[in-house]
């Protein structure tokens, strides 16, 4: 039986204190995410809330970013409208890697072990020329590799390696390197 109650947020570091959270989500929830806001000035607005984002970056409009301070995003990725970045811990798109439309990168889970429901968060990587489709779902701790490709609406709970495409139904298999 779970005892929530007993659910406490140890181990858990937000990374900055309570009032920047309350200002980003206030800029986040009314500027960052609307369809009016140029992608220059996301990025801008990532960076000021100490985001580390490469040149030549795109976010689209209602891409959702818990805690900007803890992502990185090399130079000239994508990150499609929609796409939620729940980055309770670190999350590092790189260079080249496109995150697609409503796409989940999630850092964070609960211990269902636990009775108390403690956290169970991890990481997780998007390498160089990676692609997560659609509607796809990355785990916490997980790394999709150099040039890989979580397939749309695919749910990817441990690494996907390098040339590697993940599909729906969790099959893998190689794929060449792009051109």
């Amino acid at each position: 039986m779970r005892d929530l109650p007993a659910f406490t947020l140890a181990g858990y570091d937000k990374g900055r204190g309570r009032l920047t959270q309350a200002l980003w989500f206030a800029v986040m929830n009314t500027l960052f995410m609307s369809w009016l806001c140029p992608a220059r000035l996301r990025v801008a607005l990532l960076r000021a809330f100490g985001a580390r984002i490469g040149e030549g970056v795109l976010i689209r409009h209602r891409v959702r970013v818990l805690w900007p301070w803890k992502l990185t995003v090399g130079d000239h990725a994508w990150i499609g409208e929609g796409a939620w970045i729940l980055n309770l811990e670190p999350v590092t798109i790189g260079a080249h890697a496109c995150v697609s439309q409503e796409a989940l990168l999630c850092t964070g889970s609960h211990d269902h072990r636990a009775a108390d429901f403690r956290y169970r968060n991890a990481p997780v990587t998007v390498e160089d020329g990676a692609w997560v489709a659609v509607r796809a779902t990355v785990l916490a701790g997980v790394t999709i590799g150099r040039c890989a490709v979580a397939g749309a609406g695919s749910v990817v709970h441990k690494d996907l390696p390098a040339l590697t495409l993940q599909t729906q139904d969790g099959h893998r298999r190689p794929v060449e390197e792009p051109k």
